[in-house]
């Protein structure tokens, strides 16, 4: 950790001297680098945030139409399928159901 701390204060242009030379490494790292490293990390949040926010708005509309696809699933589902069939319709149905209402419930006091 020293050594590593040391090549990056050097990158930044700082070299420390031989006496007490972990304390003051020690120091450096703080005045020196942890904004630094703030701000890179607040980049990478930022960054993280806006995939998180993209992947939300697709997940949600991706939950909402699950509504829609097992509306008209259902009066096909009535009316015209076999019984193989309905049993696979059915557990994807099922599964659609439960994150519908896992979702939803998140949205209950």
């Amino acid at each position: 950790m020293f050594y590593i701390a040391n090549a990056v204060l050097l990158e930044f242009g700082y070299k420390t001297g031989d006496k007490v030379a972990h304390k003051v490494t020690n120091d450096a790292l703080i005045v020196l680098v942890r904004d630094k490293i703030k701000k890179g990390l607040l980049e990478e949040y930022e960054t993280a945030k806006e995939d998180a926010l993209e992947i939300a708005s697709v997940k949600s509309d991706e939950i909402i139409n699950f509504y829609a696809l097992e509306l008209d699933k259902r009066s096909r589902f009535q009316y015209e399928m076999t019984e193989s069939i309905q049993k696979q319709k059915a557990e994807t149905s099922i599964k659609r159901a439960k994150l519908f209402m896992f979702e939803l419930k998140k949205l209950l006091p």
